[in-house]
């Protein structure tokens, strides 16, 4: 698949358009050679030198895999078994402490060094997704991630534990390549709709992770948990086998160390990329807050719900899981922008909501949970189709830098929210929330949804909203530029022939007059 070029006066808040030129290097570093791939490609039969592609899944530029339904959904499915990784811990941690014979504080640390094991993966690895062949990338992924889990399910040592648990995170990374995967295989008018699914798939991960390792626990010892984790991988692994397209590798002439400098760049050079970081993180810190704080607000004196009953609260969750394909059709009919003020506007709404009835009624609670999930989603399918128009060549790049933001959100969120909760209560935690909110809307609101690519503040190129009006102007766009190109080189054309008719005629008279010359001479 060649990646298009979008030139630095295109509007970059809307998704690439097969007609735009899209840049194909990153500041002048890197060039994309797939064009020339496909004239020259010889389909690889087997990854690794003896792992058989399927024939239906080899790389054919004349007949290239239709990224449909089925494969939309066998994304999702991987994303969630593969994101549970990094959840299944959490409500272990009890019978963790119990079986390694420890104190609950010295277990306390698995969470955090799987999550900085992935954070690694995500700096490190998930890049790669723009340097090599993705289909054997993934397979190896959720080979060695799955084969790191048979290590903690066996374990007797909370030191080789908590080793695992980092390599795991590091290796669990497979999801942030699927995503600029699918985003590179959908056609751009269901770009959004499969980023949407995918990413429902990452939400719906925490979700079963969390819920179904706490009640498998309930039951049975905890290794259970890890046991049936590497049985879902290596299934997952098999499907990915059976349904993942084999692509070449987006870009040639690059090594590691150029992808990792050039995604650097792009994270302090690229206006679009920069507001969508900040938006992310704010909304992270959101959702994050919310949802720890959430346990001290139904716990509290308020409520005084159970622990079952607050577990339950997570499934309300499942609302934005279901409503991933509306989400996506939404975003896909709007420019980028646009989706993302809307529901960034709504968000505001429901944090409003938060904060003048969440301690009073538990229904603003339920409404509260419903509207994030959504709404939260819209944000960041709408944010993550804008982003990935900017370079299709550096999508793995560009998606680890907005997940890193993701991240960071997540870590100021967790402690700040908690510690403003404990001291001042759930009201000051909701302000806390709803100020970053009105944050994400002040940010997204400094840079207009036609502005030129490198424009860093303003409005300019109207305020169209419809992409498919945006797509029929760029078409005329086009052929008008064409066609005065065409005019322009037949101009060219015949004064060129004009000019080479004139010298001919100069030609003509000089060896005429040359010739009367001679006949003049008295010596011939």
């Amino acid at each position: 698949m060649a990646p298009n070029a979008l030139p630095t006066n295109a509007p970059s808040s809307l998704e690439t358009l097969p007609m735009a030129n899209t840049a194909s290097s990153v500041n002048g570093v890197e060039a994309s050679k797939v064009d020339d791939q496909k004239s020259e490609w010889h389909p690889n039969r087997t990854n690794f030198g003896f792992l058989p592609i399927p024939k239906r899944l080899r790389y054919d530029p004349k007949h290239p895999a239709v990224f449909g339904t089925l494969m939309n959904a066998a994304f999702g499915f991987g994303c969630t078994f593969i994101v549970a990784n990094l959840y299944y811990c959490q409500p272990l941690l009890i019978q963790l402490s119990k079986s390694f014979n420890v104190t609950y504080d010295e277990v306390s640390n698995i969470p955090t060094l799987i999550q900085g094991g992935y954070a690694a993966g995500l700096l490190l690895i998930s890049p790669m997704g723009d340097l090599v062949p993705r289909r054997p990338l993934i397979l190896l992924l959720t080979v060695i991630s799955a084969s790191l889990t048979i290590g903690l399910a066996v374990t007797r040592s909370l030191a080789v534990f908590e080793a695992l648990s980092f390599l795991v995170g590091t290796f669990s990374v497979s999801p942030q390549i699927l995503i600029p995967l699918a985003a590179d295989l959908a056609p751009p008018e269901r770009r959004a709709t499969a980023i949407s699914i995918v990413l429902s798939g990452l939400l719906l991960g925490v979700l079963i992770a969390r819920v179904f390792s706490g009640i498998i626990a309930q039951f049975v010892t905890w290794r259970i948990v890890y046991y049936m984790a590497i049985g879902v991988q290596y299934f997952v692994m098999l499907l990915f086998w059976a349904i993942l397209p084999d692509y070449p590798a987006k870009n040639t002439g690059l090594t590691y160390l150029d992808i990792l400098w050039t995604m650097a760049k792009l994270a302090v050079t690229e206006p679009e990329l920069i507001q969508a970081c900040l938006i992310t993180i704010a909304s992270s810190a959101c959702f994050t807050n919310f949802w720890v704080t959430l346990t001290f607000l139904l716990g509290g004196p308020l409520y005084n719900y159970s622990t079952l009953a607050i577990g339950l609260f997570g499934l309300i969750g499942m609302g934005g899981v279901l409503m991933a394909p509306l989400v996506g059709k939404i975003v896909d009919r709007l420019i980028p922008w646009y989706a993302t003020l809307f529901s960034t506007a709504v968000l505001v709404c429901v944090q409003a909501i938060y904060v003048g009835a969440a301690g009073v009624n538990i229904a603003a609670v339920v409404i509260v949970c419903v509207g994030l999930d959504i709404f939260r989603q819209m944000q960041q399918t709408s944010l993550t189709t804008a982003v990935f128009a900017i370079n299709e060549s550096a999508r793995s790049r560009l998606n680890a830098v907005v997940i890193l933001s993701f991240f960071l959100g997540t870590v100021m969120g967790t402690p700040v929210g908690s510690r403003v909760f404990v001291e001042h209560g759930w009201r000051a935690s909701a302000w806390l929330s709803f100020a970053w909110t009105g944050w994400q809307l002040a940010i997204l609101l400094i840079r207009g949804p036609h502005v030129r690519r490198y424009t860093w503040f303003g409005w300019e190129g109207g305020a169209e909203w419809r992409k498919d009006v945006v797509r029929e102007r760029q078409r005329r766009e086009k052929e008008e530029l064409e066609a005065a190109a065409q005019a322009e080189k037949a101009e060219v054309g015949e004064a060129g022939e004009d000019e080479k008719r004139e010298e001919d005629k100069k030609d003509v008279i000089a060896e005429v007059k040359e010739n009367v010359d001679e006949k003049n001479d008295p010596d011939q």
